[in-house]
């Protein structure tokens, strides 16, 4: 399969110059223009893609070759692209900010491999003409980058925009004022989810305002054809899987979705918090915020059905959040503590900062819903801490990251599976 779709990367100078209002922005004035738009983003963030999809209504997806590989990355960007006019990719961090400081999996390397060119979001803010060393060094220093212009954000007054642009040496695509109106809140995991505050769709208005987004279009246009081999033809339904979707389990890579479908999986997606739990062959529970609805989980119905089907040897898979809810209770940081499902010996803490935050790669060396000896990549970030029993029985061993303990991951008990590390399914391997 190929695509010449017209593409542009969205990329920043750090974290929090603006890059995700920006591109949510862009994306909700090329949608106003008539345009569909197909959204990503680079690493393996939830948070900022669910804006994306609020605003361009299509699923946002991860674009990352640490976890996917360089002709995965190549290949999901081909297939979600298909029936769109354009595709808009947030970057991560800083444009060359990569794994372990390295150029691996930054928004540099995904440009390299989808030939798109880079935008720069330039936060002004306290600078006038420093501004213009700082965009030179970021466009020289790899030569390999096509560097499209530069959008520069939270501006002050004209004076201030004489300042930082009359001496520009690059395009200048936009000059964006600050606007407090925008800004999303947020909470320890990053910004509010989109479906809770859609702010962003109302963004469109303001950055056609203050940028050019026919300029932008040009240079989204000035890009190759990309190829990568066609994937797996969708099976036959063999399974029917259900997926637990709502506000306290939001956290999945929609690559995820795809890759149990072409295996032959029909997927019923419920809330835990709100439904009964469907007929299913077996249960999937990703991420989200299971501390901030302890209360109304401890009541669901969900919470003794799914004892009821695990008792049966159905499979029942959690990551993350999804850990959490399997575990016996969630002490939260005000020190409420909530009962879960007990499906696992352990039992979860809310701390006050990040516990872990990393790219995983681990192996599966005790078997359990998932054969020994499969080899998978994922990420983990979370607040919380699990304290499991002594007598626990770990299904992974990880060669990177922090996992549960000790570099374990993965409580295995009967047909129940759960881990804190996000598995990219589409890379996982014997």
């Amino acid at each position: 399969m190929k695509t010449s779709i017209p593409r542009i990367i969205i990329a920043g100078t750090h974290s929090g110059c603006g890059k995700t209002t920006t591109s949510s922005g862009i994306m909700a004035a090329l949608r106003a223009r008539g345009l569909v738009v197909q959204p990503f983003k680079v690493g393996p963030d939830f948070i900022d893609p669910s804006h994306h999809s609020v605003v361009c209504g299509r699923a946002s997806r991860n674009l990352d070759p640490f976890m996917m590989g360089e002709d995965s990355v190549r290949s999901s960007f081909i297939s979600a692209c298909e029936g769109a006019d354009i595709a808009v990719i947030e970057g991560v961090m800083g444009l060359y900010d990569g794994v372990d400081g390295g150029d691996m999996s930054s928004s540099a390397h995904v440009a390299r491999i989808l030939d798109a060119p880079v935008v720069l979001v330039t936060d002004i803010k306290g600078m006038s003409r420093s501004v213009l060393a700082l965009i030179k060094g970021y466009k020289e220093f790899d030569p390999r980058i096509r560097f499209a212009g530069v959008i520069m954000t939270k501006g002050g007054g004209e004076k201030h925009k004489a300042m930082t642009t009359g001496e520009l040496t690059v395009p200048l695509l936009g000059w964006i004022p600050r606007c407090d109106m925008l800004a999303v809140e947020s909470r320890h995991l990053g910004l509010m989810m989109g479906s809770e505050d859609s702010r962003m769709k109302d963004a469109g208005a303001f950055i056609e305002e203050h940028c050019s987004l026919d300029e932008l279009l040009s240079a989204a246009a000035n890009t190759s054809e990309i190829s990568a081999e066609s994937g797996s033809a969708q099976n036959e339904c063999r399974a029917r899987i259900g997926v637990a979707m709502d506000e306290a389990f939001c956290f999945y890579y929609r690559d995820n979705f795809d890759y149990l479908r072409n295996k032959g999986a029909e997927l019923v997606f419920f809330s835990p918090i709100h439904d009964h739990l469907p007929e299913a062959d077996a249960y999937y529970f990703g991420g989200g915020y299971p501390e901030l609805y302890g209360e109304s989980l401890a009541d669901s119905f969900c919470k003794t059905e799914i004892k009821r089907a695990a008792d049966s040897g159905r499979p029942v898979f959690g990551e993350c959040g999804g850990l959490m809810w399997l575990n016996r209770s969630i002490t939260t940081q005000d020190g409420n503590k909530y009962k879960m499902t007990g499906l696992l010996d352990a039992d979860c803490i809310m701390e006050k900062r990040f516990v872990a935050l990393n790219y995983v790669v681990g192996k599966v060396t005790e078997a359990s819903i998932i054969p020994a000896g499969t080899n998978f990549r994922g990420h983990e970030f979370h607040y919380s801490r699990t304290v499991p029993d002594a007598d626990v029985r770990f299904s992974f061993t990880l060669e990177r990251g922090d996992g549960i303990c000790d570099g374990k991951d993965g409580i295995t008990a009967g047909s129940v599976l759960g881990g804190y590390t996000h598995i990219y399914f589409g890379a996982t391997h014997r």
